[in-house]
């Protein structure tokens, strides 16, 4: 703002010389003025002393201050609105927070800082934390080859391949990636009195054996009976077809028995194949103990349940099925991938066909020590 030459007392003094009857031309031509300022003068500080004109002064002071205090609030609320779109938890959040006021509000830093709640020196202070460029790209990668795995699994499958990383820093790392996976709701459930289920203490004790269905691209429907040794965790079978009578259901332990020889226990549900006189004939015929748990009570066959979530999570909703076939192709190299490839946190870690190995090998440790 241009600086006036004239100070308050002096222009008080002018218009006085005009209250006494000198012309405004004449004080014009005699102070070196323009009318306009005279008139401007005159609305002003007309009928003013000199201690109103400082009073007055002092106000205009005050009010711009007011203004701009005002306006740097607004600007701070502003700022502090997108600043909390996103949560400032960690130092490095509101280093960016503060990063972001500066260069796009034009922010000084200790105001910027003010805001973001951290002290200067912490965002002058440089990270020394490596940026682990390479770990977060293979975690990316496996994240979306394996987009229903969480981090535990994701860590297994690192440590797999020789990457030595704490946990703890893969949690992190992988929630600073947002690759977080969205858990699906279940509905409550009353809860009852559930007593305990027994646990295989071997491989081949016990299978489960339930359905789960799909439908192919073109609306028709199918289903996959599928038997799991619930020591191991093993698929032993995955039955893509359209029509499942007794008969074909009974088929499947047979053909897994030519290999592994028939278990000491099935559990199934009450479903109309498993009840059907052709499933009664064969657990008759090959001497198997057939259990079939209580209506309602599925958790009586969780293993089982529990395998149908991971298939339904990582094969059934991540594939559009063309054709019976194209489901089936699927669904063998899923199963592959489950019983050889895929860590189960149950097992510590190991895929089923590993814990079924090395349980043998310590079953045979024990033989021969006893």
């Amino acid at each position: 703002m241009k600086r006036s030459r004239f100070t308050e007392e002096q222009i008080i003094g002018i218009l006085k010389e005009h209250q006494a009857g000198l012309g405004a031309k004449e004080l014009c031509r005699k102070h070196g003025l323009s009318d306009a300022t005279f008139f401007k003068w005159r609305a002003k500080f007309g009928g003013m002393e000199v201690s109103d004109a400082k009073k007055l002064k002092g106000l205009e002071a005050e009010n711009a201050k007011l203004k701009k205090l005002l306006a740097e609030q607004m600007m701070d609320v502003s700022t502090l609105k997108e600043m909390l779109g996103k949560k400032l938890l960690r130092p490095v959040a509101r280093r960016r927070a503060v990063d972001c006021a500066m260069t796009q509000k034009g922010y000084r830093q200790r105001r910027a800082c003010a805001l973001a709640g951290i002290d200067p020196r912490v965002h002058r202070r440089l990270p020394t934390r490596s940026e682990d460029a390479d770990l977060r790209a293979r975690l990316k990668d496996l994240s979306s080859e394996r987009r229903q795995f969480g981090y535990r699994r994701l860590h297994f499958l690192l440590r797999r391949e020789g990457w030595s990383v704490n946990w703890k820093k893969l949690d992190r790392i992988y929630k600073e990636e947002g690759l977080t996976v969205r858990k699906r709701g279940g509905r409550k459930r009353a809860l009852g009195t559930r007593s305990p289920m027994a646990i295989p203490q071997g491989p081949n004790q016990r299978w489960s054996l339930d359905f789960v269905s799909d439908s192919l691209s073109c609306g028709c429907r199918f289903r996959i009976p599928n038997v799991i040794d619930d020591f191991s965790r093993e698929c032993l079978a995955a039955v893509v077809d359209t029509s499942l009578s007794g008969i074909r259901v009974g088929r499947e332990p047979d053909r897994n028995a030519e290999m592994r020889g028939y278990p000491c226990r099935v559990v199934g549900d009450n479903g109309t194949e498993l009840t059907s006189n052709a499933i009664l004939k064969w657990q008759e015929d090959r001497k198997v103990d057939w259990h079939y748990i209580a209506p309602g009570k599925t958790m009586q066959n969780g293993f089982v349940e529990s395998f149908y979530g991971r298939m339904r999570d990582e094969l059934l909703n991540e594939h559009l099925f063309d054709s019976l076939r194209h489901a089936r192709n699927l669904g063998a190299a899923w199963r592959d991938d489950f019983n050889h490839h895929r860590p189960h946190s149950s097992l510590t870690g190991m895929t089923p066909w590993e814990y079924a190995n090395r349980s043998k090998e310590d079953q045979n440790l024990n033989r021969a020590n006893s």
